[in-house]
């Protein structure tokens, strides 16, 4: 079934040698998808979207897609963002990244973070190959898929090193882009993805760990935001507040909240104003000197 909708992307990198996968109970699981989602991840990897040589601009993002923590909308929040960085030069990378509730994570809440922390060194290993910037490697989420981009550029533990020569790679992100991403694990927190994340009875000291808003660094990557005011999936809340902390410790942001959209933003056909997110984004990445 991956191959089904690798066929739309140029190629499908595995992140893990095999038998080398961290945080597993060695299950062999298949990938189980439907609908345009994927509710089982069995081959953690990226769905790789390259320029044109021509037109590459050695910039890369790695997209997490939403899902609430529960599958990945790989499409809507996936794919079609990938094709739209290509238009600009850059080369992008769908993270099709373990869920916590699959049965053979043996801490849950590790996995997808993990697997996006392998990405960014498994590009950064690649960026002869690829024709990449090694400082020019950002991290893309929406939904759930915002608090795990967030959460690559704030937690600093190394969850994904299983001795190889990656290992002294670094995971950072040069820069986050969140489109109406979850943000806390507290009071506005959206239920779902802190349930499947954490569990339903999460320890403060878990709640804070995996609260972004609580884990900006000075070392925290600068960063793009975009969210609707009538979101009602995911509190407003949640940009609102990681962008405070993003101020309060001097971190360059680009913050955008659009008075429609809800939680349905999306590349196009947004309604009014909304539809500016894209066109701020890419001047964003111009400013920022990511693109050329």
């Amino acid at each position: 079934m991956l191959s089904t909708i690798a066929s739309e992307a140029q190629e499908f990198i595995p992140l893990w040698p095999s038998g080398k996968m961290p945080n597993t109970k060695g299950m062999r699981l298949k990938d189980s998808i439907n609908n345009e989602r994927v509710y089982q991840v069995g081959v953690p990897g990226m769905f790789a979207f390259f320029p044109s040589a021509q037109e590459n601009k050695q910039c890369a993002v790695i997209i997490c897609p939403g899902g609430g923590y529960h599958h990945l909308s790989y499409q809507i929040s996936g794919f079609q963002l990938a094709k739209w960085y290509n238009t600009m030069g850059i080369a992008a990378f769908v993270l099709n990244y373990r869920l916590p509730n699959s049965p053979d994570l043996a801490k849950p809440e590790t996995g997808p973070l993990q697997d996006a922390q392998r990405a960014i060194r498994v590009i950064r290993a690649n960026v002869t190959r690829w024709n990449l910037q090694p400082d020019k490697i950002g991290i893309m989420g929406v939904s759930a898929g915002g608090h795990l981009a967030a959460s690559l550029g704030n937690i600093t533990d190394d969850v994904s090193a299983i001795g190889d020569s990656l290992n002294v790679i670094s995971f950072r992100p040069d820069f986050t882009i969140l489109v109406s991403p979850v943000i806390t694990m507290g009071q506005y927190t959206h239920k779902g993805s802190r349930e499947n994340l954490l569990g339903k009875t999460p320890s403060k000291e878990m709640v804070d760990k995996y609260s972004m808003e609580l884990q900006v660094k000075s070392t925290t990557p600068p960063c793009f935001i975009a969210g609707a005011f009538n979101d009602k999936g995911v509190d407003p809340r949640n940009s609102l507040y990681f962008y405070q902390a993003l101020l309060e410790k001097n971190i360059s942001t680009s913050f955008h909240v659009f008075p429609q959209g809800g939680h349905n933003i999306a590349l196009r056909n947004n309604p009014g104003s909304t539809q500016l997110w894209t066109t701020l984004c890419e001047e964003w990445l111009v400013e920022m000197g990511f693109v050329k």
